[in-house]
C-alpha cells in the first residue's frame, strides 16, 4: 500500500495497464510532454514513448474519431478530454459512432475506447471548464459511464475500464485530484472490484445518501456531521452510472427506508431523477418518504466566485436529510 493522490492513482493505473498490454495507448491535448493539464499522464511519454503517448491537435472530434479508427485496428486507446465542457465537439462521434458500432455490427465489432473526462466544479475555473454532463452519456445506450471518487478506487477502476471491450466514459472529479489515500497498485486485474458495482463506503440505518465522483466526499462529511446529532446515515458510492447497480440501490433503500441522491449536476433530468424513479417503482412499500435529490440549480454554470453557492455542500445535504427524517 502507498499513499498517493487521486490523480497519481489514475496515472499508476494507466501505467500498469500500458505495461500489461502493448495495445493500450494514451492520446489527447498536452498529455505527452506536459503530462496533461492536471498532470495525470505525467511521465508516461518518457516511459512508453511518443508513439504510445500521443499529443494531439486541439480537436476533440478528431481525437475520438482517430481513437475509433485505432480500436478498429486492434488498439485500446485512452483519450483525455482536457475539461468536461470541451467534450461537445466530439458528441456526434461518441453517441452516433462509438456507442452504436457494436450493435450495428451484430456484436462482431467492438470498440474498446476509454474517454477520460475531468468533471465537476470547485477549482475556480472559467466558463466551459466545470460541467457535469454525465447524464448525457449515461442516457446513450452502448456506452458505459463510470465515476471514481477516491485514489484507491480510481487506480483499479481505470484498469477495469481499459480492459473493457465496451466504450467507457471515465469521469474524474477534478476537485478531488489532490485528495490522498492508500492505493494497492499490485492487485491483479481479476481481483479488482467489478466496474459496474456500487459500494457502501459508510454504514448507516436512518437514511442512505447516494453519491458519485466529487460528492462522495461531501456525502461522507455530511454523514459524519449527522452522526454527531445521533443520526445514522449510510453512504453509497454509485461508481457506475450506466449501467446502474440497481440491486445495491434497492437493498440500501429497503434497509434504511429513506434515500437522498447527491450530485453536482442539475437535478432536472439528472442521474438523481432516474434513481428516484427506479427506487420508487421497486421499493415503494419499503420507503418511509419520497426519494429526495440535492444538486446544482437548473442554470448555466455560474462565475467561479459564486460556484460554491451553486454546488451542493454539506449544509444543503443535511437540510435534505432532515426533510427525509421529518416525513
Amino acid at each position: 500500500m502507498t499513499t498517493i493522490t487521486l490523480g497519481a492513482a489514475i496515472n499508476a493505473g494507466l501505467r500498469r495497464a500500458m505495461n500489461e498490454d502493448p495495445r493500450v495507448l494514451v492520446m489527447g491535448e498536452d498529455v505527452g510532454r506536459l503530462g496533461g493539464v492536471f498532470r495525470v499522464t505525467a511521465g508516461l511519454r518518457e516511459e512508453f514513448g511518443a508513439e504510445r503517448v500521443v499529443d494531439t491537435p486541439l480537436a476533440e472530434s478528431g481525437i475520438v474519431g482517430t481513437a475509433i479508427g485505432l480500436a478498429l485496428r486492434g488498439y485500446r486507446p485512452v483519450c483525455e478530454i482536457q475539461f468536461d465542457g470541451f467534450i461537445y465537439p466530439a458528441f456526434d462521434q461518441i453517441v452516433s459512432q462509438l456507442a452504436k458500432t457494436r450493435a450495428r455490427s451484430g456484436g462482431a465489432v467492438t470498440l474498446p475506447v476509454v474517454i477520460r473526462v475531468p468533471f465537476g466544479g470547485g477549482i475556480g475555473a472559467v466558463e466551459h471548464h466545470s460541467e457535469s454532463n454525465e447524464a448525457l452519456f449515461a442516457h446513450t445506450a452502448g456506452l458505459r459511464v463510470v465515476a471514481c471518487a477516491d485514489p484507491a478506487d480510481a487506480a483499479g477502476l481505470i484498469r477495469r475500464a481499459v480492459a473493457c471491450d465496451d466504450p467507457v466514459l471515465f469521469y474524474e472529479p477534478k476537485r478531488r485530484y489532490w485528495d490522498k489515500g492508500e492505493v494497492d497498485i499490485t492487485m491483479d486485474l481479476g481481483d479488482l472490484p467489478a466496474m459496474d458495482r456500487a459500494r457502501v463506503v459508510r454504514q448507516g440505518t436512518d437514511c442512505t445518501l447516494v453519491a458519485y465522483g466529487p460528492t462522495v466526499r461531501t456525502a461522507l462529511e455530511a454523514s459524519a456531521a449527522a452522526q454527531e446529532d445521533g443520526v445514522s446515515v449510510q453512504v453509497l458510492d454509485l461508481r457506475s452510472l450506466s449501467p446502474l447497480d440497481v440491486d445495491t440501490l434497492y437493498r440500501c433503500a429497503k434497509a434504511t427506508g429513506r434515500m437522498v441522491v447527491v450530485h453536482e449536476a442539475s437535478t432536472f433530468l439528472g442521474m438523481g431523477a432516474e434513481i428516484a424513479a427506479a427506487v420508487t417503482e421497486e421499493c415503494f412499500h419499503a420507503l418511509k418518504c419520497p426519494v429526495l435529490r440535492v444538486g446544482a440549480y437548473n442554470m448555466p454554470y455560474p462565475p467561479s466566485r459564486v460556484e460554491e453557492e451553486f454546488l451542493p455542500d454539506v449544509n444543503r445535504v443535511l437540510d435534505v436529510v432532515d426533510r427525509a427524517l421529518g416525513y
